[in-house]
């Protein structure tokens, strides 16, 4: 982009002219690299699902859809929250049809959030989470996850210490993107008692809700070579806990999810915005003059897969588990310090036992001396600090891409 053209943003979106996920694809591509660094899947979702689709079309469903979404879809997704978690939403008042995730977060701010006032974001942070705060004119604070063992949690005395009088929205992303993490139980409850002690409003971001795995374990195979051990595809998957469950939560969260990542169709953008009806009326009021509505055809489609699929995805999650743990060990094997994953598409690992120290200039140079991308997980942070030579790895690809990728970051 030109100086000419960058001058002429708004200021407060010159930050987001350009992501680090394009420059890295970009770079892929033009070294014909294996791309680790874009959380997309390289399968398609449930047979039954693209055909539900395929039939929505052919039957005319070409034209706009209800403003809050079409009832079959809002009514699926009310029955899969009260049959997974016991939560009931009213699918006519309670329940939101969005373009993907993102329009959803993105009308979560601008629909609750008052110029001036201020987000609070758990860093490192989903990137499109600043932008919607931007959109809005509001301010950011940040809170850092911080190391514990061979994963992170969150500081939960930094969150409590950066509320101010003007913070307004806590957004809390479990499982977590970047870094894999599921948050426990005992963090939540004590995230939910600081929401309530502060009277704060909190957007959860749960679209990897469905893929949760086990605690990996990292250690070190019979023999001098390091290896990832993680636990077996079949083993007991870490436990996802909706924030709106907890005591005094439902009244203040608008929880975030989509088909995207359960049904491998990110393309479709078909998302949802769920919780009280005050709440979702101020998500709608943005919404609705973002995009309208979504994709139509899909809306029946993905209400099918929420009906009928549940097999489906937990085949996924048992094959994203072991996707993750042949990455995982590949990315030992290279030498390098790998994170926890306990869900998402993601795994990270600290590339300075390479003797690396800048995490960006890795990730620039990693197309062209091996053929891999990959993306910095300061992309993701407003302190680089202690995130200064982590690297964020995408596992959802075909078992023969990431075989190819493996024996490439062997080079290294």
């Amino acid at each position: 982009m030109s100086a000419e053209h960058q001058s002429r943003t708004v200021e407060r979106l010159r930050p987001f002219a350009s992501t680090i996920f394009a420059e890295m694809t970009a770079l892929a591509v033009a070294k014909g690299a294996v791309n680790l660094g874009q959380g997309f899947p390289d399968t398609d979702g449930p047979e039954s699902m693209l055909e539900a689709a395929r039939d929505a079309i052919s039957q005319g469903l070409n034209q706009y859809s209800p403003g809050p979404g079409m009832p079959v879809l809002r009514h699926a997704i009310a029955a899969d929250r009260a049959r997974r978690f016991g939560t009931e939403y009213d699918p006519d008042a309670q329940v939101l049809v969005t373009v993907g995730a993102t329009e959803a977060i993105a009308a979560t701010v601008l629909g609750l959030v008052e110029p001036g006032e201020e987000v609070l974001l758990i860093e490192p942070y989903y990137d499109s989470y600043a932008a919607a705060v931007a959109l809005a004119g509001a301010k950011r604070t940040t809170v850092p996850l911080v190391a514990e063992g061979a994963g992170f949690a969150v500081d939960l005395d930094a969150l409590e210490r950066a509320i101010g009088p003007h913070t307004k929205l806590l957004i809390v992303n479990s499982p977590h993107n970047p870094t894999g993490t599921v948050l426990t139980r005992v963090e939540l409850t004590r995230i939910a008692e600081i929401a309530c002690e502060h009277d704060l409003l909190v957007l959860t971001d749960e679209v990897y809700e469905r893929l949760v795995f086990d605690a990996p374990q990292l250690g070190h195979s019979a023999g001098s070579t390091p290896a990832f051990s993680g636990h077996s595809a079949g083993s007991t998957p870490a436990l996802h806990v909706p924030l709106c469950t907890l005591p005094g939560m439902f009244e203040r969260t608008v929880t975030v999810s989509s088909a995207a990542k359960t049904f491998n169709a990110t393309g479709w953008k078909t998302g949802w915005a769920l919780g009280p009806a005050e709440l979702i009326s101020a998500v709608r009021a943005a919404k609705q003059f973002m995009t309208f509505v979504g994709g139509t055809p899909f809306q029946p489609a993905v209400a099918h897969a929420l009906d009928h699929e549940d097999a489906w995805v937990e085949n996924l999650r048992r094959g994203l588990q072991s996707k993750r743990d042949v990455l995982s060990t590949a990315l030992t094997k290279a030498g390098l310090d790998v994170k926890e994953s306990s869900g998402t598409y993601f795994v990270c690992a600290d590339v300075s036992p390479l003797g690396e120290t800048d995490a960006l200039g890795f990730c620039r140079s990693l197309p062209d001396r091996i053929g891999v991308a990959a993306v910095p997980v300061t992309a993701f942070v407003d302190h680089p600090g202690s995130w200064k030579t982590l690297v964020r790895f995408a596992f959802c690809k075909k078992d023969a891409v990431l075989a190819d990728a493996a024996e490439r970051l062997l080079a290294l």
